[in-house]
């Protein structure tokens, strides 16, 4: 028969566990002041670095993005105010303002060409068209996180993949899985036919008309009876390789 343990044994356990809990607090504890320690170290050296590479941060969009790659890792965003340390270091914060305050014109005065959905590619050579006197100076990644500011303003700004695409939207316009399959289809040649999202998608008469005339409605898509054959062609000016090509020559 086996003895059960006396009153003495259970309070030599008891103990035994509140030093074993009390040893993992403190190991924790420990843990969690040295991290904090060496995020704090990290943070000190990320400021000298910025003081000494500012030039290349402020002129180089390569070496700024990794900077900023940097800075995340840390939990730092220099972008999160234009006031503080960063901001009076490096002018991030005004430098990525201006571009969002260049960006929402650009949209704004294509909209009516585009619908309000107009590709990364074409928005940042409009941009660096504009910024001409520095055209090198902004990159796409530049303008994603200048747009990821922008969200705050509520009016539907927002970066949308589509097939291979990035594309930025500024309407608050909801497209669905038909939508972005008719666009990516459209980015071969910068248009669709009925006939085409028929075959290729294999989709009713009644299914891609219905897409296509939502396209329609929202401004996205643009009519072209023009040609011989009589098939109306559905222009896509956001993924339109005509489009890009036009805008760069501008």
């Amino acid at each position: 028969m086996r003895r059960r343990p006396g009153i003495g044994g259970l309070q030599t356990a008891a103990a035994a566990r509140d030093q074993y809990r009390q040893l993992g607090e403190n190991v924790a504890k420990l843990r969690t002041d040295m991290m904090k320690e060496q995020l704090s170290t990290f943070r000190s050296q990320l400021e000298d670095f910025a003081r000494k590479h500012k030039k290349d941060i402020s002129k180089n969009p390569a070496f700024r993005s990794q900077f900023h790659e940097m800075c995340a890792k840390v939990g730092v965003d220099p972008l999160a105010s234009n006031k503080g340390f960063w901001a009076e270091l490096l002018g991030i914060g005004d430098f990525y303002y201006e571009i969002g305050v260049q960006i929402v014109d650009i949209c704004l005065s294509t909209r009516p060409h585009n619908g309000g959905l107009i590709s990364l590619q074409e928005l940042c050579t409009l941009l660096r068209q504009r910024r001409k006197s520095d055209r090198e100076a902004v990159s796409e990644d530049d303008c994603l996180r200048a747009i990821s500011k922008l969200k705050i303003l509520g009016s539907g700004f927002e970066v949308i993949t589509v097939g291979k695409k990035k594309l930025v939207r500024s309407v608050p316009t909801e497209l669905n899985k038909d939508h972005n399959e008719i666009l990516e289809l459209a980015q071969a040649q910068g248009y669709v036919t009925v006939d085409e999202v028929e075959r290729r998608l294999s989709w009713t008469s009644g299914r891609a008309v219905d897409a296509l005339d939502t396209l329609l409605d929202e401004g996205l898509a643009m009519i072209d009876d023009g040609h011989r054959d009589g098939r109306r062609r559905y222009w896509f000016p956001c993924v339109s390789p005509i489009s890009s090509s036009l805008t760069t020559d501008a």
